[in-house]
């Protein structure tokens, strides 16, 4: 079955800021490896520049099922568009000097599958079994007997989380916003 991973339905609910990321401005990485798609283990925590960490529940796959009311879970669709808004803003990312990262607790297989299929030029993360969710407190739901992160992203320089993007909507803008962040706020 082929369904558009890339567009995003105009009725999607517009998450609400609960306040379940104030915590995280200002307080540092912890040191949490994960495995990438790649199989490289990967820990934040060491990186000394300047870091876009975008979390995000599940990204989709084309031959699967559609998942059943995942349209009406407000902040949960847009994986797909939101990512390749990183994707195709990697150049400039770069240029402003980032190093950018997908987290996910969904399965392995299926982040190895996205990076392949989406050629992306980042490393996706998995933290499948919640370690760096529940180290940094991060905002979580349930699917289908599934725990998830919520859609955040986060600019971290030396460890130091300095921007908390939350909640995301729409996803596909994220990237942008990122972008416009970081230009206004270079050291």
């Amino acid at each position: 079955m082929i369904k558009d991973l890339h567009t995003l339905p105009a009725n999607l609910p517009v998450p609400v800021d609960d306040g379940a990321c104030d915590h995280l401005p200002g307080s540092t990485l912890p040191s949490v490896p994960l495995t990438s798609a790649a199989g490289k283990a990967v820990d934040l925590s060491t990186y000394t520049g300047t870091l876009v960490i975008y979390f995000y529940p599940m990204l989709g796959r084309p031959d699967s099922p559609p998942l059943i009311g995942w349209n009406e879970i407000p902040g949960a669709r847009g994986c797909t568009p939101q990512t390749c808004a990183f994707r195709d803003s990697h150049t400039e990312l770069k240029q402003l000097g980032v190093e950018v990262f997908g987290v996910s607790a969904q399965r392995f297989e299926d982040q190895q599958e996205a990076h392949a299929r989406l050629h992306l030029p980042f490393a996706l993360l998995n933290d499948g079994q919640l370690a760096l969710a529940k180290a940094m407190k991060l905002p979580t739901f349930e699917y289908a007997g599934i725990r998830l992160i919520k859609r955040l992203t986060l600019v971290a320089t030396g460890g130091v989380i300095r921007k908390v993007f939350y909640p995301v909507f729409p996803p596909n803008n994220n990237a942008a916003e990122v972008i416009a962040w970081l230009t206004a706020h270079q050291a």
